[in-house]
């Protein structure tokens, strides 16, 4: 499925060049196996609440089968410096950037679930070449984008305990091992858990981090929602506003979330034997996210490309991914529960911390919820557009958030 350029002389903790070269025989059979899709019936409603729609599907199937050429992606990463080191017993797939520009701050940069490196490629060139890009020298980033455990290219976990901090441990070690002392994190959804927990850790030389997913509000906010209570008295209308938006996700929009926390080998079969199922399940993540990806599929892109899709979802059939990227959720949902039941607090945060609020993101993030989690919040801005895949929809945006959110630090 891939070639790694190996020196015969290399230790596996050195960083060894990798290149794609998927065999022609598994595309032939990704394409056999969407032929003989076994389909459901129609919903029976007229609106997205039963699930991912069959006019969807059939649309995305049809291009997926026709149309679609792997090969344009593969020549994209592969005209891109990536690599493989091992890192605590298992093999780091990443891509890395480095600027042409005199002091440009090193980033490493995390995706999530169900997104993968293909989110974060269309935000290299503007970070590390601002001066094309509406930026100055001073903006340029050395960029580092892995893949996390479990998916893409990285390796898969045999054994439990690859959670957010053993991640974020192994994070500030690339980044140390490829010579940078000073750095910063970035990450949305899962992304966002992993880069705050680097925060929390504070390894030496990490100088701030920037999220754009604000996942877990105040204390008595998030418990309120555990138990599924009427939000608490004395909340300002954007406190409501928000606090009703998490407890829909939570009671409508989450599913996904319960299974791969919960039971993530059951849907791993589904997902590594049907590539219809893998991709209704990619696409079933939250509703802004659901109408952006099939209005793509249906004429209307609107930030992403039925390309754009289908490579991230082709990245996850042919490296067979999808029961170990469900296990991240069962990692960090066993992780969270631990610290719960343990009553231990969690360090606080005190290097600078960036958040960036998409509109149609899943949660909002009021400043006043925003300032009581991170004491040290550094940068905080509502933009006006984009969504759950922010890199990945609105790139020019994202990266000016960046250069905005760490020019400070530099």
């Amino acid at each position: 499925m891939s070639q790694v350029v190996i020196d015969p002389t290399s230790r596996a903790d050195d960083v060894r060049p990798f290149r794609i070269n998927v065999p022609e025989s598994d595309l032939i059979e990704l394409r056999r196996r969407i032929s003989a899709s076994k389909w459901p019936e129609h919903e029976t409603v007229t609106d997205p609440s039963q699930g991912v729609q069959l006019a969807t599907m059939k649309n995305l199937m049809q291009y997926w089968q026709t149309d679609y050429d792997w090969r344009k992606i593969e020549g994209k990463l592969n005209a891109l410096p990536q690599f493989i080191t091992n890192i605590d017993g298992l093999d780091i797939h990443f891509i890395h950037v480095r600027s042409k520009h005199e002091n440009a701050l090193p980033i490493i940069v995390t995706h999530g679930w169900p997104g993968s490196i293909i989110e974060q490629l269309k935000i290299i060139e503007p970070l590390t070449n601002p001066t094309a890009h509406g930026g100055s020298a001073n903006d340029a980033f050395h960029v580092v984008i892995p893949s996390i455990p479990g998916y893409g290219f990285s390796g898969k976990p045999a054994a439990p305990g690859w959670g957010p901090p053993r991640v974020a441990k192994a994070w500030d070690t690339l980044m140390k091992r490829l010579g940078y002392t000073r750095y910063v994190a970035q990450g949305g959804d899962l992304g966002s858990i992993i880069s705050e927990t680097m925060a929390r850790i504070a390894p030496q030389g990490l100088l701030g981090i920037h999220l754009n997913l604000y996942f877990i509000p105040p204390q008595e906010i998030a418990k309120a929602l555990a138990t599924n209570q009427p939000a608490p008295a004395g909340l300002s209308e954007e406190e409501k506003e928000d606090y009703q938006k998490r407890m829909r996700f939570q009671t409508q929009g989450g599913a996904y979330l319960i299974q791969m926390t919960l039971r993530p080998q059951t849907i791993g079969y589904s997902l590594t034997d049907s590539p219809i199922g893998l991709a209704a399940w990619v696409l079933d993540h939250d509703a802004g996210s659901y109408d952006l990806i099939s209005s793509a599929f249906e004429g209307h892109p609107e930030g992403l490309t039925r390309d754009d899709v289908l490579d991230n979802i082709t990245l996850y059939w042919l490296t067979n991914t999808g029961a170990s990227a469900s296990r991240s959720y069962w990692e960090g949902g066993r992780a969270r529960a631990a610290a719960a039941a343990s009553g231990v607090i969690p360090p606080d945060i005190k290097i600078p911390v960036a958040v960036s609020v998409f509109p149609n993101e899943i949660f909002g993030a009021p400043r006043s919820w925003v300032e009581k989690s991170y004491r040290n919040l550094g940068y905080y801005h509502e933009v006006d557009r984009g969504g759950h895949f922010a890199a990945w929809e609105q790139p020019q945006l994202f990266a000016e958030e960046l250069r905005a959110a760490f020019r400070p630090l530099r």
